[in-house]
Parts: C-alpha cells; structure tokens; sequence
C-alpha cells in the first residue's frame, strides 16, 4: 500500500516537472519569436524611412530635372531666335538686346549646373544607388556643358563684330578726315580759281573829259612843238581808283552820250563800234571782248 503511494507520487512529481520544463520552453520559444517580430518590425520601419527618402530624392530629382530642361529648351530656342536677329541689320537697341538674351542664358546655364552639382552631392550623400538618375545627370551636364560652349562662341563672334565695327569706324572716321582735307584743298583751290578767274575777266574803264582825265593824273600829252602836234598819252603809275571795274563776260556796253569819243587806250580797232544815236555818241559796243581786252585791261575814253 505504501509503495504504491510512492509510486502514484512520483507520477505526479514527474508530471509537474514535465509541466514545467513544458512551460518554460514555451515561454522561450515565445520569447525568441517575438523577438524576431519586433526585429523584423525594425527593419521593416527602417525600409520604411530609406524608401521614402528614395522617393523624396526621386521626386525632388524628377522636378529638378524638369526645371532644368524646360531652361534648356527656353535656350534652345533663343539660340535660334539670335542666330536669325544676328542676320539682320541692327542698330544699338537690337545690339543691347542680344547681350541682354545672352546674359539672360548664361545665368540660367550658371543656375541649372549649380542645380546639377547640388543633385549630384544629394544622390550621393543619400548612398540610394539610382543608375538611370546617374545616367540622367551625366547627360544633362552633357548638354548643359555644350550650351555654354555655345554661348561662348556667341559671345566671342559678337565680340569679333563689334571689333570689325570700331575697325570699320575708325577706317570711315579715317577716309572723312581724309574727304574733309581734300575737300578744303579743293575748296581752297576753287576760291584761288574763282580769285584768279575774277582777276582774268576783270577789266577797268574810265572816261571824261581831257581835262578830268588830267586832273585825275590818267592823260597827258607828250612830243610837238610849242604844243602844236603834241599827243595825248596815258600817265605811267596811275590810281586804280579813278577806275570803274567790270566783267568782261558781262559787260558788252559802255554808255558814253557824247557828240565825240575817242579810246586813248590801245585796242583792237576791229573788236568795238561806236555806236550813235540822235546825232551823238550814244554807248561803245563791243564786239569781241577776248579781242577788245587782249592788249589792255584798262580802258581810257575821251569825251567831248
């Protein structure tokens, strides 16, 4: 009897300790599964903030990249739009303009490669290895790169043409100073041909009485004897004053109104005519002046 309580006691003590053990692996197994549950939790949080900073990079990548060709294709086209305004013939505000434009497009240029630098540092900063976005850059910087190129030789040829314009200026500033000295030569030479041709046509007259024409020192009478025979003469060294100038080109008549007229002075007998009227002397004519004045410019006539 006794031995078999001992028996069903330690079936019991057994049992409990199997009971144990039982729940103390469970607990364990528990333990270490929740474990890994709160380990997977995480990593999952941890996926969780990488892909949205991946998708932050990304779209902030997409819009800038967006920014950046739309500048692209505004300078595409004002490329085109100057190539055509290079073409035509501008003054200052058409000048102006176009370095206007090409200020204008070299800032964009500045900005949207310092916006390249500023995705490049971010991308890599970020350690999210996104090739197609590299790709992406690389061509971008490409073409940036190649735009600014372009706005260099712009700028160079329009600084090539402004250099061909002071050139071209000081060259017709050059020839205008030129034009205006052989223009004042030959003004100059005009005024000493109008001077001298003047002088060539221009002849002086006086007429009057034998005793006016003594007074004034014009005549005198030379030779016979005892003033018989004598002949009247012009004095030597006589004053142009006493002379009324005219154009030989101009001058064909000379008024005399006199019964009688004789020329002291010595010219062709062929080149005038005395011409009369109502019983006098009316004027001289002359028919030839280039004859008329050939000997003498100064003409002497006696009236009475």
């Amino acid at each position: 009897m006794e031995n078999t309580r001992k028996n069903q006691l330690g079936i019991i003590i057994a049992a409990v300790i199997i009971v144990i053990f039982a729940a103390v692996g469970t607990i364990y197994v528990y333990t270490q599964k929740q474990s890994e549950v709160d380990s997977l939790a995480t990593e999952n949080s941890s996926l969780n903030e990488v892909l949205e900073e991946r998708d932050s990079i990304v779209n902030e990548l997409v819009t800038a990249f967006n920014d950046i060709e739309n500048n692209l294709k505004f300078i595409k086209e004002k490329r085109k739009q100057l190539s055509i305004e290079q073409n035509k013939e501008g003054g200052v505000d058409q000048k102006e303009a176009i370095i206007a434009d090409i200020n204008l497009m070299n800032q964009m240029l500045e900005e949207s490669s310092k916006h390249i630098e500023d995705l490049e540092k971010k991308l890599k900063s970020s350690g999210i290895q996104l090739n197609s976005f590299k790709q992406k850059i690389a061509a971008l910087t490409e073409t940036v790169n190649d735009q600014s190129a372009e706005m260099d030789d712009l700028r160079r040829v329009i600084e090539e043409k402004d250099m061909m314009v002071a050139d071209l200026n000081e060259k017709v500033e050059t020839m205008e100073f030129e034009i205006a000295k052989q223009t004042d030569t030959i003004e100059s030479k005009l005024n000493v041909i109008d001077q001298k041709t003047t002088e060539l046509n221009t002849a002086h007259i006086a007429y009057g009485t034998y005793k006016e024409l003594k007074e004034k020192g014009l005549l005198t009478k030379e030779g016979g004897f005892l003033w018989i025979g004598q002949n009247k003469t012009i004095q030597e060294n006589f004053d142009d004053e006493y002379f009324t100038e005219l154009d030989i080109r101009e001058t064909k008549t000379i008024p005399l109104h006199s019964k009688r007229a004789t020329i002291i002075s010595e010219h062709p007998a062929n080149s005038y005519t005395m011409v009369e009227e109502d019983g006098q002397i009316s004027y001289l004519q002359i028919e030839d002046p280039e004859e008329f004045w050939k000997i003498s410019k100064y003409a002497i006539i006696e009236v009475k």
